[in-house]
């Protein structure tokens, strides 16, 4: 039979046809299933992803660019305006000039009091010399706005980085309690498995399969709730990272810490120096007593001068000759007699922010001691209940051991065994829940501290 096979082409073909066709499409699955990857953060990863793709640092970023622009423009202020310009009059009737006026000055005699055809180009500068100090408080305050906007692009960074860090810790939480879940089950199923098989040797009583079966039934729903956590938690780090909701992803690391020593004093004084909300506090103290300087200005002269240079001529082509040029220079000084309390009412307005920034700077100081107070005590409480739980998790482990034993010799009870199951599962969750806790705590303190991921990890 082989050989007649291997004698004919078409059998030969059609052969290697079916075997073409039933091999690759697994082989294109296997490389569908490749191309479709799991996104795997760590910590460092989805920070950088939130901070690159939040839309509010993004339009907190441009309100820099236009602090920058408004610098420039105040800066301006110092330097003189100059312009170019064109006019056209036509007038109906002209005065006859005698030209043996200005025969001396070498003029056109029309260019001083105009032509029918009036053409004029005109070339202009005009400098403030003084306008009682507005433009250099006008300067401050410009550069002052600019550090505020910093300020405030450090802030939502700042909170972005902390709500990146809940949500990547929180995932941890989820995949860890549904770990702790997903063996109380698989406890819980090895046990009454255990029960069943002792009932039906006669050894134990149909109560205690029944209670076994029960323990399962509770446990069922926590399991469900945990995974029903983890896509939850999933979408909202999605939804932070500006990702797909279809996209898989997860998360590198384990729910874990390192303790830090707590100096209460050392954290308030870092907060006070790095805190952004305490900057921008301080610099709008900054801002508005500038701000009485800027209403002040109205109280003071103004000194102006300029300088004009035009041609005048009833022909344009024959505009620009000497005959036709005048120029003039000159200087105004004004002085404020009476506005009506105007300026006055602007510097007590002015005041009243000033005050109000001081107030407003106080409380947030108020604040950022509290905020760094309520830090310490929850890295304070987190870490005993670590420390108490760490310790009680070896326990729970040794009385589950004996429990298991105890029942197999007949010398404990089916709820004595279901009890250290429980037991050692809600120790498991309060270590899990104190180390979430401890993190959150630690990542708030940074935040109040205003320390950015990224500068401290250099």
């Amino acid at each position: 039979m082989f050989y007649t096979i291997s004698k004919s082409p078409f059998i030969l073909t059609a052969l290697f046809f079916i075997i073409f066709v039933i091999a690759f499409p697994a082989q294109c699955g296997e490389i569908k299933k490749d191309a479709v990857t799991s996104l795997s953060l760590s910590l460092k990863d989805a920070i950088h992803t939130a901070l690159l793709n939040n839309k509010d640092i993004q339009i907190q970023a441009q309100e820099i660019d236009a602090a920058k622009a408004n610098i420039v423009a105040a800066q301006g202020q110092f330097l003189p305006t100059a312009n170019l310009s064109y006019g056209y009059t036509y007038t109906g009737v002209q005065p006859n000039i005698s030209s043996g006026l200005f025969a001396n000055s070498g003029k056109d005699p029309n260019i001083f009091f105009g032509y029918q055809n009036n053409n004029i180009a005109d070339f202009s500068v005009n400098q403030v010399v003084f306008n009682g100090n507005a433009n250099s408080v006008n300067l401050k305050q410009s550069r002052i706005n600019m550090k505020i906007q910093q300020e405030t692009l450090r802030a939502k960074k700042l909170d972005v980085e902390f709500e990146t860090k809940r949500l990547f810790f929180g995932l941890l939480l989820a995949y860890e309690t549904a770990r702790i879940a997903q063996d109380l089950l698989d406890q819980a199923n090895a046990h009454y498995i255990n029960v069943k098989s002792k009932f039906e040797q006669g050894t134990v009583s149909k109560f205690d399969v029944l209670q076994s079966k029960v323990q399962i039934s509770k446990v069922i729903p926590e399991v469900v709730k945990a995974r029903n956590d983890i896509d939850l938690v999933k979408a909202e780090l999605k939804k932070l990272l500006s990702l797909k909701m279809q996209d898989p992803l997860n998360v590198e690391g384990k729910l874990d810490c390192a303790f830090i020593e707590i100096k209460e004093g050392d954290f308030l004084g870092e907060a006070y120096s790095r805190n952004p909300q305490m900057i921008l506090r301080l610099l709008g103290v900054d801002m508005t007593k500038w701000g009485i300087a800027f209403a002040k200005a109205g109280y003071g002269p103004m000194i102006n001068a300029n300088f004009d240079y035009n041609y005048k001529a009833g022909d344009v082509a024959n505009m620009f000759n000497y005959k036709h040029s005048n120029w003039s220079v000159g200087g105004k000084v004004t002085v404020p007699l009476f506005d009506a309390f105007s300026t006055k009412a602007k510097v007590d307005g002015a005041r009243v922010k000033y005050n109000q920034a001081g107030l407003e700077k106080e409380n947030t100081a108020d604040q950022v001691a509290v905020d760094i107070t309520r830090a310490c005590l929850d890295l304070k409480e987190s870490m005993a209940i670590i420390g108490y739980e760490k310790d009680g998790i070896e326990e729970a482990k040794e009385a589950l051991k004996i429990a298991n034993i105890g029942y197999d010799n007949g010398v404990m009870i089916n709820l004595d065994v279901l009890d250290a199951q429980v037991s050692l599962s809600q120790v498991e969750r309060n270590l899990a829940n104190g180390i979430y806790d401890y993190l959150i705590a630690k990542a708030f303190l940074d935040k109040t501290m205003g320390k950015e991921f990224f500068k401290e990890e250099k």
